[in-house]
């Protein structure tokens, strides 16, 4: 835990610091080692929070992004259920960073339970597993709606590059049928994509985590660098997409917005120097 309760208020470890849990009251102790990120522990036990796992330096770096008052913060339910969230925004959004792999199971549990939820998982594990592919129009962008885009997958240049049909071309042809349908490059609008577009690229993950494809709260991956990457459906298609979007627009958008789906739903500047594209 980055924060324990002293003299009632909450503080950062300090080399051997003793302090109380903010979810439980237990003892804790200060782990300040050389080599070790400060912290603090539970003495005599792992942890009262079973979603508990090991903080590491990008775990808290993420938390530092927020005001100290946002973060580890303790929920209790109704039934007396005690978990500790990793960032609470003052609008009421959680947003839990994980590092480490998750079952479906607890994925779930932890949904039902903050409701209002955001995921921000680690990325750099299988940045080598995930292939960014090319842009698309934004899905609600009227020229979406004539377009269907064949399924991006490593090995398939053609797709890769990006190509399509159009339903206006080919109005009795069906999705996924493999009815015969008259095939277009990306090129040929890519002027056109380019003036429609918000973000949405199509992607393939090799050997994906699974669960955090079925979430039913938002999930970003972060790659280490200042993007994240929205896991999506492409409008209405079955199309699997991810929407590109800054760091620093997610950090603005969810101290501002009270929905965790709202977060860059809108297009304003965040600072002197944002762009649209932010």
């Amino acid at each position: 835990m980055q924060l324990a309760l002293l003299n009632g208020e909450r503080v950062e470890a300090f080399p051997g610091g003793m302090a109380a849990c903010p979810t439980c009251g237990a003892a804790m102790i200060a782990k300040c080692g050389p080599r070790i990120m400060h912290h603090w522990a539970h003495q005599g036990r792992r942890s009262c929070d079973p979603w508990w796992e090991n903080e590491t330096e990008w775990h808290r770096e993420w938390k530092n992004q927020f005001p100290a008052a946002c973060r580890e913060i303790s929920y209790t339910a109704p039934d007396g259920e005690v978990h500790r969230a990793d960032i609470v925004t003052a609008t009421g959004i959680t947003i839990e960073v994980q590092h480490s792999a998750m079952t479906d199971a607890e994925r779930i549990s932890r949904e039902a339970f903050y409701q209002n939820l955001v995921w921000v998982i680690d990325g750099r594990g299988f940045r080598n597993n995930f292939e960014l592919y090319h842009m698309l129009p934004d899905p609600t962008a009227p020229m979406a709606a004539d377009l269907v885009w064949f399924p991006a997958r490593r090995g398939m240049d053609g797709a890769n590059d990006g190509a399509f049909w159009r339903r206006s071309e080919n109005p009795d042809a069906v999705q996924g049928s493999g009815s015969m349908v008259l095939i277009h490059p990306l090129r040929d609008i890519r002027r056109e994509v380019m003036a429609n577009y918000r973000g949405h690229q199509q992607y393939d993950w090799v050997r994906p985590r699974t669960t955090w494809l079925s979430a039913c709260c938002p999930v970003y991956v972060d790659f280490g660098d200042e993007w994240l990457f929205r896991l999506e459906q492409y409008g209405e298609s079955s199309l699997r997409c991810v929407y590109r979007i800054a760091k620093r627009k997610f950090i603005h958008d969810a101290m501002i917005e009270t929905h965790a789906g709202d977060i860059a739903s809108r297009f304003y500047p965040v600072g002197a120097s944002a762009s649209a594209s932010d």
